[in-house]
């Protein structure tokens, strides 16, 4: 009786580690833009764009779908960084648990 009360205790703690982290990621923030530095997005861990900037080179009334392009990419690079740390900073809680996020 007293392991499953240890066992219950460490996924306790485990359980609050990982709200910690989690909380800790959401409110980071992510950075991409592109080769030229002329779209730059930041999103928060929550998945939040909260800065968009674009170049005022990059603006060509003739060419919108070059720049509706360009912030795709630049937003989903910022949002795969959120991913990928969310995988590593969480990762270590669900080793070999097969538990989604």
């Amino acid at each position: 009786m007293g392991n499953m009360q240890g066992m219950m205790q460490k996924m306790q703690k485990m359980q609050k580690d990982m709200e910690k982290e989690q909380k800790a990621i959401e409110t980071s923030i992510f950075e991409a833009s592109d080769n030229n530095k002329l779209v730059t997005v930041k999103v928060t861990g929550a998945k939040r764009i909260v800065e968009l900037e674009i170049k005022e080179d990059l603006v060509d009334p003739e060419d919108i779908d070059m720049l509706q392009d360009l912030v795709i990419v630049t937003v989903n690079d910022a949002l795969a960084q959120v991913d990928k740390t969310t995988e590593q900073r969480l990762g270590k809680f669900t080793q070999g648990l097969n538990l989604p996020f």
